[in-house]
């Protein structure tokens, strides 16, 4: 079994600090792709300010450089769905549960166990870079393919911009989920509530120490509740 949630924009480094792996070959050939870029170009590469663009620049130097500090993957992400996953103060058990099943699905180091340590960066599959000739996704495909072969239950609580980069076969695989809000009757999904209601989820199973579909049928957690009639065997859906 394994869990599989996407990466954050937005990070926080007031974690603990972890001593580098050296970067795989797939994520050595992106980072020489990013190096190529000045600056300014990485101003329009990201749409982001030029102050936010040098910070961007300064990250990818640390890294061509192997001097850049690097922090455990699930506490360096600091999105709307990090910041509902609990991450401190866990027990032996829920500990050992992230360490097995969650992995966590980047354009930069590939599909990472939740504290391998990786450093301050910024990009997806939605930027149009290329490595030698190929898409990001296209170049991370068989990584991706290869980090899952073998597993008979894959949860992923992935955006399809992530879910997208495995190939086909893979995702028929995937048990997805859909998180609705009850608003005077009428099931509404948005963005921010399904980004909370996806980290109050991976606490749910991480507490639970959930291995099946059956027990997550079972679960409540923040006001979310299963719903049978609106659940498939490949899509469950929770409704607050």
């Amino acid at each position: 079994m394994k869990i599989l949630i996407p990466t954050a924009k937005e990070m926080n480094t007031n974690v603990p600090i972890f001593e580098a792996n050296p970067l795989r070959p797939e994520s050595q050939a992106v980072l020489d792709a990013l190096a190529t870029y000045s600056a300014q170009e990485l101003e329009s590469f990201y749409k982001i300010s030029a102050e936010k663009a040098q910070e961007e620049y300064d990250h990818i130097q640390a890294l061509k450089d192997e001097t850049a500090t690097n922090y455990p993957a699930l506490h360096l992400f600091d999105g709307l769905m990090y910041r509902k996953i609990k991450r401190d103060n866990l027990t032996k058990a829920e500990q050992a549960y992230l360490e097995k099943y969650l992995m966590i699905t980047s354009a930069l180091y590939g599909v990472i166990p939740a504290f391998t340590p990786i450093a301050p960066h910024r990009l997806d599959f939605l930027m149009k870079l290329k490595i030698a000739g190929k898409s990001l996704k296209s170049h991370w495909q068989s990584a991706y393919e290869e980090s899952v072969k073998g597993e008979k239950l894959i949860f992923s609580l992935l955006s399809s911009e992530f879910e997208n980069v495995f190939p086909k076969d893979i995702r028929e695989k995937m048990v997805t989920f859909k998180f609705m809000e009850d608003r005077d009757g009428k099931l509404k999904v948005h963005s921010t509530i399904s980004k909370k209601a996806r980290g109050a989820f991976l606490t749910a199973l991480m507490e639970n120490q959930v291995t099946s579909v059956e027990e997550i049928k079972k679960l409540s957690f923040a006001g979310f509740t299963y719903r049978d009639d609106l659940s498939s065997d490949k899509e469950m859906v929770f409704v607050k």
